[in-house]
């Protein structure tokens, strides 16, 4: 990544996850390993989507890119992990959507016995602010597979374009939005049973609640307000603290 990349945000210079330091960027060795584990966790071989599958959706979605640079709206552990390159990171804000714990996770935050969550954009009042990040044509098509094997490996997203506003200008960009009729979403869930899920959830990627953590270290770093966010890691806190205590 660049110096010129973080022109318009040079706060997050150091603060992303690099690219070859990822464990998100699912090139062919990273997907085996995931593949391996799942068959270690007694996950069946069909976990995620065929290849075959994933590589449909992306061709159908690039198509109505026009072949231009590619704006991916991050709203979620893209923000400070995106596992790919880019040459432009800008503020962005989505309109009426929002950001929400709604989709289950059996492997990068959780486990089939106990599945974590991990967020999803759903319709709703407001708006909810993130971050665009560019791909330059040049690196289109190695960079969107890698973020169709992330993104889309499950099938639980709904990726289209959206109009986003930044403060350098509107653009037309990637969004994933939930797939409210995946059997993975969970939407309707309580803040108090969202809370307790994730303060206890622990996958190969890491725990659930340092997923919670990062997000608002991220949205702090930026200055953006999120109640969701901030009222769900308050009553993450004490199941911590009663983690901690042992009890």
């Amino acid at each position: 990544m660049e110096p010129h990349a973080f022109r318009h945000l040079p706060e997050l210079q150091g603060r992303l996850t690099p690219p070859q330091a990822s464990g998100l960027r699912l090139t062919d060795e990273v997907l085996a390993a995931w593949d391996a584990q799942a068959r270690q966790q007694g996950l069946s071989a069909d976990w995620r989507l065929p290849d075959d599958v994933v590589e449909r959706s992306r061709q159908a979605v690039l198509a109505q890119s026009e072949g231009c640079d590619l704006w991916v709206f991050a709203y979620g552990s893209l923000m400070w992990n995106p596992a790919i390159h880019f040459d432009e990171v800008r503020r962005a804000r989505l309109a009426d959507h929002a950001r929400r714990f709604a989709l289950a996770t059996t492997i990068g935050r959780g486990t089939p016995d106990s599945p974590g969550l991990v967020l999803t954009l759903q319709r709703g009042v407001g708006d909810c602010e993130g971050l665009a990040f560019r791909i330059p044509q040049a690196l289109l098509e190695r960079e969107s597979r890698m973020l169709w094997r992330r993104e889309m490996i499950h099938g639980s997203y709904c990726p289209g374009f959206q109009p986003l506003h930044t403060p350098q200008g509107g653009v037309r960009a990637l969004v994933l939005s939930a797939n409210t009729a995946h059997p993975l979403h969970r939407g309707g869930l309580s803040l108090d049973d969202t809370a307790a899920i994730i303060a206890s959830a622990q996958g190969s990627v890491g725990s659930n609640r340092d997923y919670l953590d990062q997000l608002a270290c991220q949205l702090d770093l930026l200055g953006i307000r999120d109640d969701y966010v901030r009222c769900l890691a308050a009553r993450v806190r004490p199941h911590r603290a009663a983690q901690d205590r042992g009890g």
